[in-house]
């Protein structure tokens, strides 16, 4: 592909280059092709969803129970439908995820004290779907379940933390954009505020600050890709900058698959206690559960972080786009709401005065509850009933004992695929306590330098562009992975999903990435000759 054709594709977001390469590639049709671009994993958790559809049965013998009429059902029935559960856990002893089903419903009776015709009732109906969400930001069981899933996984299993309220929302993406509307809308951020970003991030989350609906000041909090990509002190102490308003960080990150260490965590801490305390983190958590004991900012400041999560990665359920935003009831959001002027309050109550009698103490999470359905429509708000449930069973199967195999099976892979890339490309793969092994970051040009020093190293820079190395490997290898720079990194690295493909398709890749590399030394060794 020649320079201006490739100039063409510069500013474009890096998921958009990867469609480009996918069908330079072959797309689907070619059983050569290697795309590790999207980081969308290819496993799934197969016990919470057997368990799911093992629920689906006894739900409709529950609609069926009392309807005398062909091909048709009622809403279940509310009272002794626990008994009724028993009776056919005992009747279906060889169905898929009995067993786990059966467990699930205890765990919510006997650990969190559920009353069982009520539990298994929303189960029961969340699985039917036929009614609208009720209440529409998420069930109450589900909420009970998925809180202590983030209190253990995400927290660190700190339970003096208090409660947090949850939203479940169309994926984590979703709950994002919900944020920043809600942000907006409540007059926390406006239009030419500064808002920090932890980078390198997920490009959209660079390219959502750009927007002509927020139009944004970004401010770079730069990680160290020397230091394990951790951020320094310098640049944590840039959020000490009153007129930032809000820090947006993937942790751990993406792309480079790193959690915030805990003393950086507390040195944020300290910031907003004592220089910012008006700034609104909004963390996104997704590769959370990929760290052991890890310890999300939601942990550390809950005062002032939104929290977003998604089940997409770690259950392999990005199609289902089960997400939640989290944010403790005691927040120095409401209470800064609550401090705006009469005419700001004016304007708010009016906004939301068609849904809550009392518009002036509605809380902020149900405030993006109302404008996630444009507030008039907020009877229709909230995440389809059989997507709670899904979500309820994906919280359950990491909370009970017996299944922790999985977890520890899905890190073992990662462990295995990573390594076999690396030792492919002649590299040594250092993962840490704090990596997640869900990306791996390769800087060619360094790489470069490691094998033929400085000079090839630099002549390559000259003479190539990144883009033309990830078309050219693309096109004549069938292989896709993405440009680092639509990321903040530097602009010879690539990132590379280690979830996409099996254990021998990345040594495939790393001996490709190598192939290429000595082809480009071949013709400088050639043209220096001339």
């Amino acid at each position: 592909m020649d320079y201006k054709t490739l100039q063409k594709y510069v500013e474009l977001s890096p998921f958009e280059i990867q469609f480009e390469l996918t069908k330079l590639a072959g797309n689907l049709q070619n059983p050569a092709l290697l795309n590790a671009g999207r980081g969308n994993p290819n496993w799934i958790a197969t016990t919470p969803r057997e368990a799911l559809f093992t629920l689906g049965h006894f739900a409709i013998e529950e609609s069926k129970r009392t309807f005398i009429y062909p091909h048709g059902g009622l809403h279940p029935e509310i009272k002794g439908i626990a008994d009724r559960f028993s009776d056919f856990v005992v009747k279906n002893q060889d169905a898929p995820g009995i067993k786990f089903l059966e467990e699930s419903v205890q765990y919510g009776i006997e650990d969190l004290k559920f009353d069982p015709d009520a539990w298994i009732h929303e189960l029961v109906t969340g699985t039917i779907g036929d009614f609208y969400p009720e209440p529409d930001r998420i069930r109450p069981y589900a909420e009970k379940i998925i809180h202590t899933f983030l209190i253990k996984f995400l927290c660190n299993n700190q339970k003096e933390l208090g409660k947090y309220d949850l939203f479940a929302t169309e994926g984590g993406t979703g709950g994002i954009k919900y944020v920043f509307d809600s942000l907006f809308e409540n007059n926390l951020i406006h239009k030419g505020d500064k808002i920090a970003i932890g980078s390198p991030i997920f490009t959209p989350y660079l390219e959502i600050p750009r927007l002509s609906n927020y139009e944004l000041v970004e401010v770079e909090i730069k990680a160290d890709s020397s230091d394990d990509w951790q951020y320094p002190d310098s640049e944590i102490d840039k959020l000490k900058d009153t007129s930032i308003k809000a820090f947006f960080v993937v942790n751990p990150g993406n792309p480079q698959s790193k959690a915030i260490r805990k003393e950086t965590l507390e040195r944020l801490a300290d910031i907003v206690k004592h220089h910012n305390p008006e700034l609104i983190i909004i963390s996104d958590d997704v590769y959370g559960t990929f760290v052991e004991n890890f310890q999300s900012l939601m942990a550390e400041i809950p005062s002032n972080t939104i929290c977003v999560y998604s089940f997409s990665k770690h259950l392999g359920c990005t199609g289902w786009r089960l997400g939640l935003i989290a944010l403790n009831e005691e927040n120095r959001i409401d209470q800064m709401i609550a401090s705006q002027n009469d005419d700001q309050k004016k304007m708010l109550n009016h906004r939301y005065g068609f849904v809550c009698l009392e518009p002036d103490k509605m809380k902020f999470i149900d405030r993006m509850v109302a404008d996630s359905r444009s507030v008039a429509m907020k009877h229709t708000a909230g995440l389809s009933l059989p997507q709670q449930t899904q979500m309820t069973l994906f919280a359950l199967f990491f909370l009970l004992k017996d299944y922790c195999l999985y977890k520890k099976g899905t890190e073992k892979t990662l462990n295995n695929r990573i390594h076999k890339l690396y030792n492919a490309l002649g590299l040594s793969a250092k993962i840490g306590d704090t990596g997640t092994n869900y990306y791996a970051i390769i800087d060619i040009l360094a790489l470069a330098e490691k094998r033929h020093g400085v000079s090839f190293a630099q002549w390559m820079e000259k003479t190539y562009n990144p883009l033309s190395f990830v078309f050219a490997l693309a096109d004549l290898e069938s292989i896709v992975i993405l440009p680092g720079a639509g990321f903040e990194m530097p602009p010879w690295s690539f990132r590379i999903s280690i979830a996409n493909l099996r254990a021998k398709e990345y040594k495939i890749i790393g001996e490709k990435l190598s192939n290429f590399l000595e082809i480009i030394y071949k013709h400088y060794t050639k043209e220096k000759k001339t």
